[in-house]
């Protein structure tokens, strides 16, 4: 008798695996949003770290996840509960029991669920399941380690067959989800095509996890999702960092100059600085730096010489930097410095994610020292806000300083590699020969305020600039009162003209809404599900992502009037809430904050956003 397959069809799944930090969580996440992302599916990841190097083996503090959400449209966040968890050890189960939802399947490793691993989980029992109250849940209980151990018995010894166990779970979760082998074959194969004996060990088993699937086919629900047709071109998996080091160069070839990037190692902004290094066809220079102040005055100093010069940073470093952040808005000097956020304050939390660096971003040096602030919305956007600020910094003179955070830095989610043409050039106001009689290094541009750039060594340019106040004219050290006020207001004023070159806020949802959803940066995914899940119930709302926070984009003023409530939401106590209360007369929007170190729970925000729809706050 031909027992029946139990096959869920979904729009959209969440899929979380989660082990210990050394078991490969991350490498067999990464691979399975790559064979998702090849077969068509829209996908938004997100790794989650533990804080520890390494905690002690099976412990709480050492959980280490990577979830995703798969789908076949409208996928904009890695999603609020799972529908798969792959759970390698009784920590892992016992931290994600609270992700889970009803009838999901669980996958765990009966070899690592023995009394000794359930007691440093903290377990009181011997049976974590009920213990957890997770009654209704799929269980595939497998004896991973050993049938990892007896697929490579005779070729590898159990070191091997140990490191080989997220495998085995990665060709079950293929089989569960109706995924082809031969994409992640391929991804195995580029990984280790210089260690035959690991590769085959892990093909060997990859393919042991699948066959296992077949055999217990009846008594788990399978997934299939389907795919839609998209827009014709090229599509990667693609992080947050390494779309900020691909719009870098996509602006310096634009621009016509060099990369230079200097910068000093720190969770969670290394991997820009690691992908530019290996950029080296490209001509880009990378400097790793001795600390963060050397970092950004080499930085300086090579866009001072003609680079389009950038720095990369989290919070602690940016706080570092500050000083010669200064330096380079008062000699006008183009610069970008990209701050990864991540939880504070001090070291914090620094592999989990916040939006908390806003107001030190805005502020957070001495004197009046305007500086542009944007912020990337999403990990694909990462491309778009790098090269915006790489624009902004070369075309005005300015310092830009680019908000990313952990969460989109290190999630991913599908890209369509854009083509270059279509973006637009980068042109800095370079002085030009006629400039030489007369030309003096604060003669303005009278549209935008924006000072002629010559580098050092063009003939006929010589000129001073830097840290102490220049005469506006000579540019000769100036201590004059009058002349100083009206440097600081020239600065400004340059930086507030920048407004005009920037896009318009646009507006998404109902247009005849009373309510206005406001959100900035990283959160923009979980903003939007909640917005379209609010008005699939019926009830209008709009919502204004901003990217463009410092200067604000023209039309904000006129938008933010516009509403009866503004609630404005963000993973802070209230930072851009208050920046835009500064900037607006008379602002003054509802507010939800949290600051957890993790990303918003969708339902959570539907919860809030509602209350206030229906006047119960």
């Amino acid at each position: 008798m031909t027992e029946k397959i139990k096959i869920k069809e979904l729009e959209r799944v969440v899929i979380r695996f989660s082990g210990d930090s050394g078991d490969g969580m991350q490498l067999v996440g990464t691979m399975f949003s790559n064979l998702s992302a090849e077969l068509g599916n829209e996908i938004i990841t997100f790794p989650d770290f533990p804080a520890e190097i390494r905690a002690p083996h099976g412990t709480l503090s050492g959980v280490s996840g990577f979830q995703m959400q798969v789908g076949s449209k409208n996928v904009y966040t890695p999603g609020d509960k799972a529908d798969v968890l792959v759970a390698m050890n009784p920590a892992a189960l016992k931290v994600n029991a609270q992700y889970l939802k009803p009838d999901s399947v669980v996958i765990i490793d009966t070899d690592s669920f023995q009394t000794a691993d359930l007691e440093k989980a903290l377990f009181k029992t011997d049976d974590p399941f009920k213990e957890l109250g997770l009654n209704s849940v799929q269980v595939v209980a497998a004896a991973i380690t050993q049938m990892c151990k007896d697929s490579l018995e005779g070729l590898s010894d159990n070191k091997q067959a140990l490191k080989s166990r997220n495998i085995f779970a990665l060709g079950l979760v293929c089989w569960l989800f109706n995924r082809p082998l031969y994409i992640v074959e391929k991804l195995l194969t580029a990984k280790f095509k210089k260690k035959a004996d690991i590769l085959q060990a892990n093909l060997l088993v990859l393919q042991a996890g699948f066959n296992y699937g077949h055999n217990i086919h009846a008594s788990i629900s399978s997934y299939r999702i389907e795919t839609i047709s998209h827009k014709k071109g090229f599509y990667t998996d693609i992080n947050g960092n390494k779309a900020t080091a691909y719009g870098l160069i996509a602006a310096s070839e634009k621009a016509g100059l060099p990369l230079f990037l200097s910068s000093y190692p720190i969770t969670p902004a290394t991997d820009i600085m690691q992908e530019l290094t290996i950029r080296k066809e490209l001509g880009v220079k990378v400097i790793q730096a001795e600390d963060e102040i050397a970092g950004i005055c080499m930085a300086i100093g090579a866009s001072f010489a003609g680079n389009l010069a950038a720095t990369s940073t989290s919070g602690p470093g940016l706080a570092l930097k500050s000083e010669a952040l200064g330096l380079a808005v008062m000699a006008e000097i183009p610069l970008v410095v990209i701050d990864v956020q991540r939880s504070g304050p001090s070291t914090g939390l620094p592999t989990k994610s916040e939006q908390t660096d806003l107001m030190q971003a805005l502020y957070g040096r001495n004197g009046e020292s305007p500086a542009v602030v944007i912020s990337a919305i999403s990990p694909t956007d990462c491309f778009d806000a790098a090269f915006w600020a790489s624009k902004i910094a070369l075309e005005h003179l300015t310092p830009v300083i680019l908000l990313t955070d952990g969460y989109i830095a290190n999630g991913s989610s599908a890209w369509q590699i854009p083509e270059l043409e279509e973006y637009p050039e980068i042109k800095p106001p370079f002085v030009k020969p006629e400039q030489i009689e007369g030309w003096t290094p604060y003669q303005r541009n009278p549209e935008n305020d924006v000072r002629y750039w010559a580098i050092p060594g063009t003939e006929g340019f010589a000129h001073r600039i830097g840290g102490l106040e220049k005469n506006s004219v000579t540019s000769a050290i100036s201590t004059d009162p009058d002349n100083h006020q009206e440097m600081v207001i020239l600065r400004q004023e340059k930086l507030d003209k920048i407004a005009n070159y920037i896009p318009l806020q646009e507006v998404l949802g109902d247009e005849d809404a009373d309510v206005l959803v406001v959100g900035w940066g990283g959160t923009f995914g979980h903003l939007y599900e909640a917005v379209q899940t609010i008005q699939n119930t019926g009830k209008k709302v709009a919502f204004a992502h901003f990217r463009f926070i410092s200067p604000l984009p023209k039309n904000a003023e006129e938008i933010l009037r516009k509403y009866k409530k503004v609630i404005v939401i963000e993973q802070n106590l209230g930072q851009f809430a208050g920046y835009l209360r500064a900037k607006i007369g008379g602002f003054n929007p509802y507010q939800f904050n949290r600051v957890k170190g993790q990303p918003f729970v969708v339902a959570r925000l539907v919860e809030e956003i509602s209350k206030i729809i229906n006047n119960e706050l």
